[in-house]
């Protein structure tokens, strides 16, 4: 199967947005706690390594995952793709 341009933009939008978040995660998940004892060093709520590391990075994931859910469903409407009815 030949891909058109339309799907090449929209496979290209898609790895732009998956990069992107992805990097978010990498950086909040390993970054954030190579550095935690010197986020240590900034309060709060508490000691900021520990906060990001106990529920700060949660709340990341749960938004970065609400975005690309969001994100998604407007691209494949835009290139209509999209599952289920019609709004």
């Amino acid at each position: 199967m030949q891909l058109t341009e339309k799907h090449r933009e929209y496979w290209r939008r898609n790895l732009k947005i998956t990069s992107v978040l992805l990097a978010i995660w990498f950086f909040v998940t390993f970054v954030v706690g190579w550095f935690a004892r010197e986020l240590n060093a900034i309060e709060i709520i508490g000691p900021l390594g520990f906060y990001m590391g106990a529920q700060g990075s949660l709340i990341v994931y749960v938004l970065i995952i609400w975005y690309y859910a969001k994100y998604m469903n407007n691209l494949d409407k835009e290139y209509g793709v999209h599952e289920g009815e019609d709004e």
